[in-house]
């Protein structure tokens, strides 16, 4: 029987009797038009069984503990003994006692401790172990010492679902090694805007190889027939359902507005495949479908995914994603429990979610029934999982075992992996491959940095404070090259900045995109930011000395790198290879004398851009219109020419400089972007940015004297909130010292509260402007504040990062066009109450 039709006939009497507007809004949803799946893991009677008596036994706080899933850094052992826990994650970055180079048994010992405290019941209560689980996307990229795998980008690029399920296999062995039950894998995100700072968890733009590695990824991880989660093998998670790659204007967290066919077919596509292989959870998406979010949904997780694809596992919520609910906090939301979600991800305020879930069914808000089918959920995926059985994590198979940590045999996929996901663009002049017996030069800052090539997700959330030390048994990109010329006889040099004493025979440049993580990685365009001017200069002065070069970008999306491209006499696209950068020489050398021992098979698995501004660009799309086309990539021997190609400059080089604002577009490398406590870096890409959860901060485009050339920033008054305008590259704008800034403005709400004006680089230095604001007229008009005010109030010119921050507490509106450096003008003054505090 499908449940959850009852559920919804539960949820609708709910929604008479608390008014809840915000489930009333939800688009219409036709579950007939979706497909019908059938999981390969039947249903086991006796372990019915077995739930329902353990269902019979548990009380409504017992039910809650399974229900509620924190992270590791704000629960204690006693916690899961008081309160009942039945799973505690590690998120990004988050390690034993704060040490990101704690051993396996380091890790060990702290699992243990949990454990024994979930099953610690000589007080009657019901014995129920716990699961741990953690974000192993690209190999256990969590944990010091594992195998890291390309970033699914590239593996799309791959085209080999052998080789998905094998990584699979590898990353379960290496996960269940510390004694983990549960993989926060695979992503089955359909990226449609490479703006996206998620777009290289997406495998491709198109839904048929989503769909394809969806079903290989949870063969790999899970086991299939009789390896079915077997001491081998963890839980998998299909993410993020669902339209998370979609979204408008290719902002992490945004809004999807396709049709709700358009959303089946391709964000959809790779759902029914990976239930159809018996994934056991999936995780529900921060974004949201037509206005609701999915956390929200009960058409989408109720009626589509335990309905039409018969979704029987446990149904798991992202982090704190339901606190962004109207009407919703992170700890009380029964408006996602009740619209299908079984399990929250609430690393913090679990306590307090805890208690109102217990009361919210004590008074009926949330139907018993809804309670006693999540938990029923969550103990099957225990039971199917061996979880009652396998005792403490510690001294499971395997558990402890270093030598599966970081394994030969798993290394050894790893490089075969980056083989296969090297795109090559151009080879005009025949360089590659170059023979290792000559001299070879090594260049650029992604040469001999295994962090970069890793990307985010390793060893921390935005996987940016790493160093090569941090990666034992790892190869770089240049250790893999000088290897293998050393061993052919030849010689390598490397040369950071790209310059020499004696002219090598050819060149080698690495260079690309710093690592980054979920929405500190939205973009407004698709120029290459980190290193541009740099690495462009390494490629042309090593055109001008005559030196053959071949350039390879590291990035977690396709860039418009066509001055790069131009430069170079072959240009390689290594997507986030990981840890074994030995598979880069494997392609680009040759075997002394001879061809090279692996050609190049990696195809596009994401259009590459001929503009900068060109945002979504989709195979099958109208007006499809890209420098190289989805499933392009060249062999060795293609005879194909790929010439001077355009060059194109984004509209942020093409601005005079000291501007960084134009017509509502960020200039000479700026960005606008919003931020709160919560999230301190949102970019404003598309039509509509707020800040998460209570929206303290919205920003939407407006026309002033066009269309869509400002925008209007609305302060909601519920927490401290800013505008800021970004850059990755500092900027020196001490010389400037008798400039003004100007910001073109219009004061729809003057302030409430006190505004603070920043500018600064590492330290920001601050100065209110509360007064300018309050006094000027309620029409477009500039206000200006002389740069030495904020060098008075400490500022480092010569290092600018944030040229403009407004940062407000309490209501107010304004809109804003254009910010630059203007020449001083008579009246300039620093505001009358000024100070240096950074907020």
């Amino acid at each position: 029987m499908f449940v959850g039709r009852a559920l919804g006939f539960g949820v609708g009497l709910l929604l008479l009797s608390t008014g809840l507007a915000s489930l009333a809004a939800e688009p219409p949803i036709h579950p007939e038009i979706w497909p019908v799946a059938s999981s390969v893991v039947p249903p086991d009677p006796a372990a019915e069984r077995r739930i329902d008596d353990l269902l019979a036994r548990m009380s409504i706080e017992e039910k809650v503990g399974q229900v509620i899933q924190p992270e590791m850094k704000s629960v204690t052992p006693d916690d899961v003994r008081t309160y009942h826990i039945g799973s505690v994650e590690n998120g990004g970055g988050s390690v034993p006692d704060g040490n990101k180079h704690a051993s396996p048994a380091d890790w060990l010992e702290k699992i243990d401790a949990y454990w024994r405290a979930s099953v610690d019941r000589e007080d009657g209560h019901v014995r129920i172990p716990m699961m741990w689980a953690t974000d192993a996307v690209h190999g256990h990229n969590n944990v010091y010492g594992a195998t890291l795998f390309p970033h699914n980008i590239g593996l799309g690029a791959a085209r080999d679902p052998d080789l998905i399920r094998r990584i699979g296999e590898a990353t379960a062995r290496e996960v269940r090694a510390l004694g983990m039950d549960w993989s926060f894998a695979p992503t089955l995100a359909v990226a449609r805007d490479d703006r996206w700072g998620r777009t290289y968890e997406s495998y491709a733009e198109a839904p048929d190889l989503v769909a394809l590695y969806a079903d290989a990824m949870v063969r790999g991880l899970q086991g299939e027939g009789e390896t079915f989660l077997d001491q081998d093998h963890v839980v998998a998670t299909a993410k993020h359902y669902l339209g998370d790659g979609g979204t408008d204007g290719g902002r992490d967290q945004g809004d999807n507005l396709a049709s709700e066919e358009r959303l089946r077919d391709v964000a959809g596509a790779g759902y029914p495949p990976a239930v159809s292989a018996g994934v056991q959870s999936v995780m529900a998406s921060f974004s949201s479908w037509q206005g609701t979010k999915l956390h929200a949904s009960e058409g989408l997780l109720t009626h589509v995914l335990k309905g039409r694809f018969g979704f029987d596992g446990i149904l798991f919520g992202d982090w704190n994603a339901h606190g962004q609910i109207p009407g919703c906090t992170n700890g009380d939301c029964p408006i996602a429990f009740n619209a299908g979600l079984d399990m929250f991800n609430v690393p913090e305020d679990w306590k307090e979610l805890h208690g109102n879930l217990v009361a919210q069914v004590q008074d009926g808000t949330i139907p018993m029934e809804r309670l006693d089918d999540a938990v029923r959920r969550i103990l099957r995926v225990k039971f199917r999982a061996g979880i009652f059985e396998q005792g403490l994590p510690s001294k499971r198979p395997h558990a402890g075992d270093e030598d599966i940590l970081g394994a030969l045999a798993h290394r050894a996929i790893a490089r075969e992996a980056v083989r296969k996901s090297l795109v090559l663009l151009k080879n005009d002049a025949g360089l590659l491959p170059i023979d290792p017996t000559r001299r070879l030069l090594v260049a650029g800052a992604g040469a001999d940095d295994i962090g970069k090539a890793s990307g985010g997700w390793t060893l921390s959330w935005q996987g940016d404070d790493n160093t090569n030390a941090d990666f034992p048994g790892a190869t770089s990109i240049w250790a893999g090259l000088r290897d293998k010329v050393e061993a052919a006889g030849g010689t390598a040099i490397l040369s950071p900045d790209g310059r020499f004493e004696n002219k090598p025979d050819a060149a080698i440049v690495v260079f690309g995109e710093d690592p980054y993580a979920e929405y500190q990685g939205d973009r407004a365009d698709l120029a290459l930011r980190t290193e541009n001017e740099e690495s462009l200069r390494m490629l042309l002065e090593l055109r001008e000395e005559g030196v053959p070069t071949a350039a390879v970008l590291i990035s977690g999306r396709p860039l418009y790198v066509n001055p790069h491209i131009n430069a170079a006499d072959a240009f390689v696209a290594a997507w986030l290879p990981g840890s074994e950068g030995a598979g880069i020489a494997d392609v680009l050398l040759a075997k002394p004398g001879g061809a090279a021992d692996f050609d190049f098979t990696g195809k596009l698995s994401f259009s590459w851009p001929r503009r900068p501004d060109q945002g979504p660009l989709n195979v099958g799309d109208d007006g499809y219109d890209p420098q190289f086309a989805y499933g392009y990539g060249l062999r060795y021997g293609d005879d194909m020419m790929v010439g001077t190609l355009e060059e194109t400059k984004s509209a942020t080089e093409a601005a005079p400089p000291g501007v960084f604002l134009a017509d509502g577009r960020g200039a000479n490398g700026f960005a606008l972007s919003i931020g709160d406590e919560q999230a301190p870096k949102i970019a404003a890409v598309g039509k509509r940015v707020a800040t998460y959860g209570s929206e303290s901060l919205t920003l939407r485009s407006i026309d002033r004297d066009r269309q869509e050339d400002a925008w209007l920033a609305r302060w909601s008054g519920t927490g401290a909130a800013w505008v800021e305008l970004l850059t990755d590259r500092p900027v020196d704008l001490s010389g400037d010292s008798e400039a003004s800034l100007v910001i073109e403005l219009r004061a729809d709400q003057k302030p409430s509260g006190s505004v603070l004006l920043g500018l600064g680089g590492t330290e920001l230095a601050t100065i209110d402007v509360t007064d300018m604001l309050a006094a000027v007229p309620s029409d477009w008009t500039t206000l200006r504040v002389p740069l030495r005010c904020f060098e008075t109030a400490g500022a480092d010119l010569s290092a600018v990062t944030a040229a403009m921050r407004l940062h407000a507490e309490g209501p107010m509106t304004l809109a804003l066009s254009d910010v630059a450096l203007m020449k001083g003008a008579a009246g300039d003054a620093c505001p009358s109450r000024s100070g240096q505090e950074t907020p």
